[in-house]
């Protein structure tokens, strides 16, 4: 082999071995990242080391790596608990964008694109239920390689910090960056059962609620106050009652069991209302108040393809079909 070929070699072979430590790299800071994730989420290194199956010592070796290339502690140990520094929350953050994006980005070339991965999804209990759950069959029908992952709660998720995929929010949306994107709005109304009207007396003005029993939400105000309107006038009224609940859903079944008088959003009591189980109240009186009704996730050219196909499934079944009913 003469002079000019063997150099030529030794080039190739150095962009080769040069090639070779940016993939490694590459891969031992995905790595990282998905260590320090596990960490947070299972609330030790021990459990971390479970969940990965490595010692303890070598998932905290990695976490000392990681604090000693950015120069700043992550994680605050102690003897019982870890917990996030303001960086390590920026971290947290981005290695879950980072590594969601990384699953996305090989699932979809290994599936030509096809949108695929677990979506989680969350959504309030009552809503949830009514309207997003009866969904979910036809949305997987049309997504088979996406995994769905929902849950119901009343419990505002941290979507920024990774905690959910898309969440479905009602009423006004507080600053963030979040991307939002709107599926309807949800008016509300008063209802009670035929048989407690019977019993009890139908209200013909909003002050007859005052010797009714009022079932309200315990969660909106220390004192339970309903909006009404008169001759183009606001007002409201403090109204009492014996029971008080964090959904809709459950003040609509006691409504409709007959213990009272409640004031929900008409979608929770959409099946009773049309079965004659509710009558609507003083439909006159009624502001016209709704609460409109997202979804949010974190957005960006970035955004997984589970997550902008599963937006556009809500908004064309929910908004575009009248489930989440407009005003």
């Amino acid at each position: 082999m003469d002079h000019a070929s063997s150099r030529r070699k030794s080039d190739h072979e150095q962009r080769i071995y040069a090639l070779n430590a940016k993939i490694t790299g590459n891969d031992d800071r995905a790595r990282s990242l998905a260590f320090f994730s596990s960490v947070v989420e299972e609330g030790s290194f021990s459990a971390a080391a479970r969940a990965l199956g490595l010692t303890p010592s070598a998932v905290a070796r990695t976490i000392d790596r990681i604090e000693a290339r950015l120069g700043v502690r992550l994680l605050l140990r102690s003897t019982r608990a870890l917990t996030l520094t303001a960086e390590g929350r920026a971290y947290l953050l981005a290695a879950r964008r980072i590594l969601a994006d990384l699953d996305d980005a090989e699932q979809q070339i290994a599936d030509q694109g096809a949108p695929r991965g677990r979506l989680r999804i969350s959504a309030a209990l009552a809503h949830g239920r009514l309207c997003v759950v009866p969904l979910l069959g036809h949305f997987a029908c049309a997504f088979p390689h996406i995994l769905i992952d929902v849950a119901l709660t009343d419990t505002l998720v941290d979507v920024a910090a990774g905690q959910a995929d898309v969440a479905i929010r009602f009423g006004p949306l507080a600053d963030s960056g979040l991307t939002a994107r709107k599926l309807g709005e949800s008016r509300r109304v008063i209802v009670a059962a035929p048989d407690y009207l019977a019993r009890v007396g139908t209200p013909t003005v909003p002050e007859d609620l005052l010797a009714h029993h009022c079932l309200n939400f315990n969660f909106r105000r220390a004192e339970p106050i309903w909006p009404f309107r008169r001759e183009g006038r606001d007002f409201s009224l403090s109204v009492e009652g014996p029971i008080v609940a964090n959904n809709g859903e459950t003040l609509g079944q006691l409504a409709a069991a007959g213990v009272g008088v409640t004031r929900v959003g008409r979608f929770s009591v959409a099946a009773e209302i049309a079965s004659g189980q509710l009558v609507p109240l003083l439909e006159d009186y009624n502001p016209g108040d709704v609460e409109l009704i997202h979804a949010v996730w974190v957005g960006g050219a970035t955004t997984p393809a589970r997550v902008r196909v599963f937006v556009d499934f809500l908004v064309e079944r929910l908004a575009g079909h009248g489930v989440a009913e407009k005003g």
